[in-house]
């Protein structure tokens, strides 16, 4: 607490400088107060002392404003445009104030939130140097005048300890003690957002482009779980933000390009599809944007193929500039939740509508005009001449947008090899699969030889050397059981495909590890301190390469929710594009650790481990198997084997098979499905999804 002293009475010099010192006080509690709250009270009392220099108050007038602002500002980035123009913030004090020293810490955290906001300085090395170097002459200056403020000291790399602990008992796996504590601390995170943040019309302050966002790193427990609370907030918002003026016609009647267009629908509505998939409001919306593609957004360019004809458009709108003409690596966001219900139902008329779409994007690989490599996938196709690029120089940056490094190559390349294998799945045909398999080899052949010079932009080798795969890759040998890129499956895996194909447990402990000690400390930079509501989880990037400080801090790593997702539903990718999540655990993401261990359309296998010191009861819901008659199995295992707890029979007659069981407490249990048929017999491995 802050407390000020009543003035004494009588003017002297004793007086004074009795004031002047207790007015120091004041201050220094101020500044060494971790709680904006605490600093808040302690100068608003201090400005109701009698007998304060006019100059003063007009100074306490002003900063409690500008921290009241900071703590309950409608909108969290309000700073935003002062902190890009002039890389401070004025709060209209004077340097020769004594409140002048409580501006560094404000203005430090406004210049750092706004570099790791924005990606004309985020992604620009020497514009990111200059904005963190002055961010951090703020933090030191406030260190300097108040050494005891935990905030402080953690932008300058001193992590805060966790105030909660997760603790484990002897015996329990390694991988389930990181995983449970993994879980735990997310869920603590989206909890103190929905606790603290979510206003009564469903927003979170950072603006609903930016709020809509955060579904994505929720997804481990949003729908690897079922949690109550954390549900019903996301329902609360996906309603809210499609019941906005702009959202009316089904998509934003505001114009901006794809990558900003389709959030606000694409955002709200997926999510929605994965808590909510019986609702048939959802599958409605889902469907309209695919009417606005058919319809509106799309024509038959000049080589007949069938594309998008600009990357500007609304509900009711089309940007024809021709700059601006661009189908591009991004236009999968915009169709999202489409895509969802594509892979659910097996629409025909999707079918027909997005196998002709990517007809373009095949053929626009196997080009080679604008000295593309051939078996490339460019980021733009100009409309509607259907050439490579835009009206850029070169192929590889077409330019038609103003922050030109979104579409530069390879932009969101990942959006667009999922959405073909996706269609290469639902059509069984080879050639969508074919610009997966030649970027592969081409990303293959660099990390093979990698040239010792820095490749030519545009060339083969600078194209490879750019290519990030993992989750495609990954979900291609699911799907396919073809091992071909097993050497670039083998040089760029995630730890949990590592386990999955080679039974690689121990790197999987190792990143189960790193995430749970990212998520341990510092817990104000991914809540109270956040400005962007789109950068949650990027605090831990401050501490490497080119980061606020002079070197790296290796010991501070940056959360991996995609492992989780992964461990927890068995897909060896990431939930925006052709999820291939098997199983969604209908419990509570507390005190519970679950690996699988082994998906497909014929069997699922899992490890599950309840910390409670109670029975639980819970249900699991597959997703991936076929119809027909299963077994379920669950086992306790531990040292001496495994020793079956429960043995029933179900019918799959869908891909939402619902199961109930129950786990005991503090054993570790293995779950087992597979098909009837198999008991007793030697079972082949499935082909995974294959079809």
């Amino acid at each position: 607490m802050c407390f000020v002293t009543a003035p004494a009475i009588g003017l002297n010099s004793n007086r004074l400088n009795r004031d002047n010192s207790e007015i120091d006080t004041v201050i220094e509690l101020a500044g060494n107060a971790d709680a904006d709250e605490v600093r808040l009270a302690c100068l608003k009392r201090l400005r109701k002392r009698h007998g304060l220099d006019e100059s003063l108050k007009k100074d306490l007038d002003k900063f409690i404003l500008e921290i009241d602002r900071w703590i309950n500002e409608k909108s969290l980035p309000y700073f935003g445009r002062e902190a890009a123009r002039t890389r401070d913030f004025d709060f209209g004090i004077a340097d020769t104030s004594p409140l002048y020293p409580l501006t560094y810490l404000y203005r430090g955290r406004m210049v750092t939130w706004y570099t790791m906001e924005s990606g004309s300085v985020w992604r620009i090395p020497e514009r990111k140097r200059a904005f963190l170097d002055k961010a951090r002459g703020f933090f030191e200056k406030a260190a300097q005048a108040f050494p005891e403020n935990k905030i402080t000291q953690m932008y300058l790399g001193h992590p805060i300890a966790p105030e909660k602990s997760y603790p484990s008992f002897p015996g329990a796996p390694a991988w389930a003690v990181y995983q449970r504590e993994g879980l735990e601390r997310l869920a603590d995170i989206i909890e103190w957002w929905i606790d603290n943040r979510m206003r009564e019309n469903g927003e979170y302050g950072g603006g609903w482009g930016d709020d809509c966002e955060m579904w994505r790193w929720w997804v481990p427990v949003l729908i690897g779980f079922d949690s109550p609370k954390i549900t019903k907030a996301q329902a609360r918002f996906s309603k809210a933000l499609l019941s906005q003026p702009h959202m009316r016609l089904g998509y934003t009647t505001r114009m901006s390009d794809v990558e900003h267009t389709a959030e606000d629908s694409a955002d709200a509505i997926t999510p929605m599809m994965h808590l909510d998939p019986d609702n048939d409001l959802w599958n409605k919306r889902a469907l309209r944007i695919a009417e606005l593609m058919e319809t509106f957004w799309t024509g038959r360019n000049e080589r007949g193929f069938l594309q998008f004809r600009s990357t500007y458009f609304t509900a009711d709108k089309v940007d024809a500039s021709p700059n601006r003409a661009c189908d591009t690596v991004y236009h999968p966001r915009v169709v999202q939740p489409t895509l969802l219900y594509w892979q659910r139902t097996g629409d025909k008329k999707l079918t027909k509508l997005f196998a002709s779409w990517m007809d373009t994007w095949v053929d626009a690989a196997a080009r080679t005009d604008r000295g593309k490599p051939r078996g490339i996938l460019p980021t733009a196709i100009h409309w509607p001449g259907g050439g490579t690029g835009g009206l850029g120089p070169d192929w590889w940056d077409p330019r038609n947008h103003r922050e030109y490094t979104l579409y530069l190559y390879p932009s969101a390349m990942s959006l667009m090899t999922h959405t073909l294998l996706l269609t290469h799945y639902m059509t069984g045909q080879a050639e969508y699969a074919e610009p997966i398999r030649s970027v592969a080899n081409i990303r293959l052949k660099y990390l093979g030889a990698p040239p010792k010079k820095q490749p030519a932009p545009g060339t083969e080798a600078w194209c490879g050397s750019k290519l990030s795969l993992a989750s495609v890759i990954a979900k291609y040998r699911f799907l396919t059981g073809n091992s071909e890129f097993d050497k670039l499956i083998a040089k760029e895996t995630s730890p949990y495909m590592s386990f999955r194909l080679h039974g690689d447990l121990g790197s999987l402990v190792l990143a189960l590890r790193q995430n749970a000690e990212a998520l341990r400390i510092n817990f104000p930079g991914y809540t109270s301190e956040v400005r962007y509501t789109d950068r949650v989880l990027r605090f831990p990037a401050l501490f490497g390469e080119n980061g606020i400080l002079s070197k790296p801090i290796a010991t501070i790593h940056t959360p991996d929710t995609s492992l989780l997702y992964s461990t927890v539903t068995g897909d060896p990718g990431d939930a925006g594009y052709f999820p291939l999540n098997a199983v969604r655990w209908l419990t509570r993401p507390r005190d519970i650790a679950a690996l699988v261990t082994e998906s497909g359309t014929e069997k699922l296998g899992a490890e599950l481990l309840h910390f409670g010191k109670k029975k639980r009861h819970m249900s699991a819901e597959f997703y991936l198997l076929k119809p027909g008659d299963y077994v379920f199995t669950i086992r306790l295992k531990d040292a001496q084997g495994q020793m079956p707890l429960q043995t029933r029979e179900f019918v799959a007659k869908d891909l939402r098979t619902r199961v109930s069981f129950q786990l005991p407490p503090r054993k570790l249990c293995v779950l087992d499905v597979h098909p009837v048929r198999s008991v007793g017999a030697v079972r082949e491995p499935p082909v995974l999804l294959g079809k």
